[in-house]
């Protein structure tokens, strides 16, 4: 499908992931609403990569833990280009603690996760599913991870909403079809900004993944552009694919690389 011309919401696009789906959207002709939280800077940055390739942008500050904001960024978005034909629901967050660590999650920890990485993809969801059904089209791409799949990551509290977001993706796409696609994909290690702070700093984060590419089969950690390659497909190339959940970690959640003895 040509998507030139077309209108995409991409959350948490300001670095990451979302900036490197939100530039590859402006490269294949997509006019590009680019969201952030607080990363103005990079957000503009972003903006400014997405009309170096002729696009038009629209740079929208909104936290898609508020329902209220969630509305207000989609229709700041229809008030510009009376359209949206895609939503990448990237933003999130997480917390770094120990699985066994049972103390080091708070319900507050737990509501902050679940309301951006849960709550806020199934508000946005549902604010530009108006303008999708009316338009008799639409494509939707709802970015989990591994986490949600193996039940490893940063925190319990982060595995558990990616798998919500993973069941939520197969009831969404039953409940919105025939005129919107829902799909998934789990990225594994990515390098993103808060994954390096997490895990320390860029050395500990060097050092962790090239450990775990030895039990990767493929023996290469991904970076944000190979996933948005992935995104990318799904909102330009599945015309006849929902309810999937595609996993992109270069064969991580396999295992070991080897099946010889060890």
């Amino acid at each position: 499908m040509d998507i030139k011309g077309h209108v995409a919401i991409v959350t948490g696009s300001a670095t990451g992931l979302g900036a490197a789906t939100a530039r590859l959207l402006a490269a294949k002709g997509c006019k590009v609403v680019v969201n952030y939280s607080q990363s103005a800077a990079e957000a503009k940055e972003t903006q400014a990569a997405c009309e170096g390739s002729g696009v038009e942008t629209l740079l929208v500050q909104a936290d898609v833990g508020d329902d209220g904001e969630c509305r207000r960024l989609v229709a700041e978005t229809i008030e510009k280009w009376g359209r949206v034909d895609a939503l990448v629901n990237n933003a999130g967050t997480t917390k770094y603690v120990d699985h066994d660590d049972l103390e080091g999650l708070t319900p507050e920890d737990f509501e902050r996760i679940f309301r951006v990485n849960v709550f806020g993809l199934y508000q946005m969801i549902r604010a530009v599913t108006p303008h999708m059904k009316a338009a008799g089209r639409g494509s939707i791409v709802n970015i989990s991870s591994i986490s949600g799949v193996t039940g490893i990551g940063s925190s319990v509290a982060y595995a558990g909403s990616k798998g919500a977001v993973n069941t939520m993706t197969l009831s969404l796409a039953r409940a919105l079809a025939p005129e919107i696609r829902v799909n998934a994909i789990c990225p594994g290690f990515i390098g993103t900004r808060w994954q390096v702070a997490g895990m320390g700093g860029d050395a500990e984060y060097q050092a962790r993944v090239k450990e775990v590419e030895t039990n990767m089969p493929l023996r290469r950690a991904n970076t944000p552009e190979d996933i948005a390659e992935s995104v990318v497909w799904f909102v330009k190339g599945a015309e006849w694919i929902t309810g999937e959940t595609l996993i992109v970690d270069s064969g991580l959640h396999l295992g070991f690389a080897t099946t010889k003895a060890r």
